[in-house]
């Protein structure tokens, strides 16, 4: 299912240029989808980086208080 896309400029160099040009023609996948794919590597590579939700489990140790049990 294709998801709403918008339009953007990108500068590339004539080396790129001609070489998604020269994949896109060997391959019969379009160039936007080569250029789509790069951002998606992007951004998993810089995911740490990005806003997300929080993990409901923490790897950092807690502190004694936090897990010691309550006296009653």
């Amino acid at each position: 299912m294709s998801r709403k896309k918008i339009s953007s400029t990108v500068y590339i160099t004539l080396e790129q240029n001609e070489q998604l040009r020269v994949l896109s023609e060997r391959t019969k996948v379009p160039v936007s989808v080569y250029i789509r794919e790069g951002i998606d590597l992007v951004l998993r590579m810089y995911a740490d980086q990005l806003p997300g939700q929080l993990s409901l489990v923490s790897d950092a140790p807690q502190p004694a208080a936090a897990t010691a049990p309550k006296k009653s």
